[in-house]
Parts: C-alpha cells; structure tokens; sequence
C-alpha cells in the first residue's frame, strides 16, 4: 500500500537525522534500538497481519520520539529544556513522553491483537489486560535500563536518565500504565471504527 510505502519512508528519513551527530552513538543505539526492532518484526510479519493504518501511524509517531530521544538523549532534548526553565520544574522531562508513548502505543497494538485475532472471548477482559500487557513492557524496559547501567557503567547513564530523581523509575512505569489508560478508555472506539472498516 502507498500509505504504508510512506509510513516507511518517514521512519527512515527520522532514523538517517537522528543518526546525524548525535549526543554520543552508544546511547543513540540504545535509544533507538526498540524502534529498528519493532521496524524489523512488523516487516515480516506483513503479509501475515497488516495492522491498521492507524496504528502504524502511532508506532511511527513512536520511533519518533525515540529518534529525538536517541539523538539528544532524554535528558538533553532542548524543547524540553525551554520547558524545564519556564515552569521552573528540576528535571528534563522529555523522557516522560517517551515512557506514555511506550504506554500508550502498545496499548493500540495489544487491544488490536486481541480484537482481531479474537484472543479474549469476553470483552470486558480486554482494557483490564491491555493495561496489564503494557505494564509488563515498561516493567521488563526498566529492568533493561537497570541491567545495562550495571553491566556498562557511567556509559550508562545517559541511556537510564534519572537525572537524580530517586523515584524516576516508578514514575516511568506510571507514565506507561497513564498512557495504556489513555488509549484503552479514550481512543476505544476510534480504533473500533478503524478495526470495523477493514472489512468494508
């Protein structure tokens, strides 16, 4: 389809800048890392379920936000910066974009999932484990960030981005489960709308 012929020509042209001197490549390959897998799985796994433009459109909108993240990292992102200084808030908080993103676009591909492959009999299931499915991602992701740190150092750090803030992992993990929600309870029935034109 030329929609998703595009789609995939935006995430390359978004890939190619982010890559252009970045803060420093090992965190820009940490960062970007999620997104060139998930490009990887869902083009092979094309001719046997092609998702709804919508949703490539928000895991698009997804790789961006880990493009900008990767080439700045979290911490450094300048529009946030100029956030940051006029509301007088402590921290850089692009990084809680990024973890809403990690909610709330995972969330539109599990409830695509399980409506479409009929996973769940009973519906009412379906916003209950969408979120549960999302908090399991942002959990393993934190478990990742904490591993890498371990294992690589202060060349880790960057790439956790707590920025001094003790509770910065929760706070992530809530963002996600805040961003799932969002999906779930708010754009429900714009995917319902999307799901149920594919068989027009």
């Amino acid at each position: 389809m030329k929609k998703h012929a595009l789609l995939v020509f935006l995430f390359f042209a978004g890939l190619i800048v982010s890559a252009i001197n970045p803060h420093d490549y090992f965190t820009w390959i940490l960062e970007v890392f999620p997104g060139i897998i998930g490009f990887i799985v869902l083009a092979i796994t094309y001719k046997q379920f092609k998702f709804t433009t919508l949703t490539y459109v928000m895991i698009l909108l997804h790789c961006w936000v880990l493009f900008i993240g990767g080439h700045y990292t979290y911490a450094m992102v300048p529009a946030f910066n100029w956030v940051r200084d006029v509301f007088h808030q402590t921290r850089n908080n692009y990084d809680k974009v990024g973890h809403f993103m990690q909610g709330f676009v995972p969330a539109m591909i599990t409830r695509e999932l399980f409506i479409r492959l009929d996973v769940i009999r009973r519906k009412n299931w379906i916003p209950f484990l969408t979120i549960c499915v999302c908090g399991t991602i942002s959990l393993l992701y934190e478990l990742l960030e904490w591993f890498v740190s371990v294992t690589s150092g202060s060349s880790g750090d960057s790439f956790l981005g707590t920025q001094g803030d003790i509770w910065d992992t929760q706070s992530d993990m809530l963002f996600a489960i805040i961003g799932a929600s969002c999906m779930v309870f708010l754009f429900a029935r714009l995917q319902d709308r999307v799901i149920g034109k594919m068989g027009d």
